[in-house]
């Protein structure tokens, strides 16, 4: 078993603090979704490619960036992260359109998947079996206070500034995570793979195919041009990948890693579960904003009986698994969060916060509860010399389903509210915002209220699919995961004393007895490896 490294401690803080920027960035962005659509005059299917343009950028580059940060050194990848993200943030708060804030976003997502693989690989080589499930408890549940306080400061901003103040929260991170990290975090390294870049390019540019086709058939339906030209771009260059990667010699996606049942399981739980959350977010921070009213402060501070749970459910989660093993603390927490969905997916024009406040709740208990054990489980599985690319796998696939949840479920929630829109309400149809802008522009508060009970409709709709998903994962969970064999107990060897040539021995129980106590009270020693010794070796 590798040693724990005796700072591992101050650099799980470091890399708390790493990640806290991406944390931050994601939760205020959707709390000013309905700022950017008054302000910037964002479409709903701007919104989406505001959040998908950063999410596709990340996964089709998690992989090569694992590779690299395996190669040329994991906290360097950091470091790069951490300023092409910052730098990135100030160019989006400079954005005047729609489509120049979604050019920032996908240079922010080229931060982010540098950020991203650097961070689990590090937590991974600093500490051992024996730790690191109470690791990232403690880094699940760092990242839920950031996302706390996240929402707060941005809706904060977002009451007194313009929109775009809301990345500049991003900036003091980014560059504080830069310092601790060269002071702080050892260079480490893994074999030296050669980066797919080919697959990394084919598999994000089918991707955005696929989201484009996704996010136009809501607009434009099924049939027309720009959804089956997306459509066959997709299949296209999605099969030439999948070609790609059986013949290259280093492929992007090692499926080898995905033989362990463990690793499998663990990974298609987390990317059923993103498919089924992500868009979920998407409708939320709308319905709080125009259905129930509130200001962005408030709407942020509506997350948090989410987040709190979260964080004190994250203990939990390590506890349950440490007695009843991952599978059961996997699939119980994601049976939570599908009762959570179930909830949501009540809620109806006369049902208020309260309502909301419970599924919330069992949503934040089942992802506390269901979170560290799946990602120890997956990391587990991993070679050490292979963390980089390893996590970036699992984070690819979880990225991936995120995309397609947003473009799936940001459709759904788009058609649902059109089809309950009459036919005369015109461009009130198009989205919830426009339709409250044109209500108040002409005093119709009966067009208002008939906007909001179809937007409740569409959330309750589309809260299903959380359901569906929710139970799929879990059902995956139960059957896949299989708990990890004890190690096993090395039979007790018979003691052997060598004497004085000639002299005979003998020992007694209470000096054998002596001896093992002497032994025992020794301090141990733990020896650093050599410069250039194995792979993931700190030095």
């Amino acid at each position: 078993m590798p040693t724990s490294h005796p700072r591992r401690w101050w650099i799980l803080g470091v890399l708390c603090l790493s990640l806290l920027v991406a944390v931050i960035d994601n939760m205020v962005l959707n709390i000013a979704i309905p700022s950017l659509m008054r302000d910037l005059g964002a479409s709903t299917s701007d919104i989406q490619w505001i959040l998908d343009a950063y999410i596709l950028v990340f996964a089709g580059l998690l992989l090569v960036a694992g590779s690299l940060s395996d190669r040329y050194g994991r906290r360097r990848a950091l470091v790069i992260g951490l300023a092409v993200f910052g730098g990135a943030s100030v160019l989006a708060t400079l954005c005047q359109t729609p489509g120049q804030l979604i050019a920032a976003r996908a240079l922010m997502g080229v931060g982010g998947a540098f950020l991203m693989p650097g961070t689990l690989a590090i937590l991974t080589t600093v500490f051992d079996d024996s730790e690191r499930k109470k690791a990232i408890a403690i880094w699940s549940s760092v990242l839920v206070l950031g996302g706390l306080g996240g929402p707060t400061l941005g809706g904060l901003l977002l009451q007194h500034f313009w929109w775009g103040s809301i990345f500049l929260l991003n900036v003091p991170i980014a560059v504080l995570g830069i310092v601790a990290a060269l002071a702080i975090i050892p260079e480490s390294r893994g074999p030296a793979g050669r980066p797919d870049v080919v697959g990394a390019l084919l598999c994000t540019l089918g991707m955005t195919a696929l989201v484009w086709a996704v996010i136009s058939s809501a607009q434009h339906g099924w049939s027309s041009a720009s959804t089956v030209g997306g459509l066959v771009a997709a299949v296209v260059l999605l099969a030439t990948f999948a070609l790609w990667e059986h013949r290259v010699a280093e492929p992007m996606v090692p499926t080898a890693l995905f033989r362990d049942r463990n690793f499998g399981g663990a990974s298609l739980s987390i990317v059923l579960l993103s498919l089924a959350a992500g868009g979920v977010l998407l409708a939320l921070t709308q319905y709080l904003q125009f259905v129930l009213g509130y200001e962005p402060l408030r709407a942020g501070l509506a997350f948090v009986p989410m987040l709190v749970t979260v964080l004190a459910c994250n203990g939990l989660g390590v506890v349950v698994d440490k007695r009843f093993g991952a599978r059961v603390a996997v699939a119980s927490g994601l049976s939570l969060m599908a009762a959570g969905f179930g909830v949501l997916a009540s809620i109806g024009s006369a049902d208020g916060y309260p309502t909301l406040a419970v599924a919330l709740v069992l949503i934040g208990a089942g992802s506390g509860i269901a979170g560290p054990p799946a990602v120890g489980t997956l990391l587990a599985a991993l070679p050490q010399e292979r963390a980089g690319v390893g996590s970036a796998v699992n984070d690819t696939v979880a990225q991936i389903g995120a995309a397609l949840s947003v473009a799936v479920l940001g459709s759904v929630l788009t058609a649902t509210y059109r089809a309950a829109m009459p036919a005369w309400a015109g461009p009130a149809r198009e989205s919830i915002g426009e339709a409250l802008r044109i209500a108040a522009a002409t005093g119709d508060a009966g067009l208002a209220r008939l906007a909001r009970d179809a937007f409740v409709e569409a959330m309750s709709g589309t809260a299903l699919v959380g359901v569906a998903g929710g139970i799929a994962a879990a059902v995956v969970a139960a059957l896949v995961i299989r708990p990890r064999p004890a190690p096993p107990v090395p039979a007790p060897v018979a003691p052997v004393e060598v004497g004085e040539p000639g002299q005979p021995v003998e020992q007694s129980a209470s000096a054998a007895s002596t001896s093992s106590t002497s032994l025992a009270s020794a301090p141990a020693r733990v020896t650093s490896p050599p410069v250039g010794g194995p792979p993931g070796s700190t030095r």
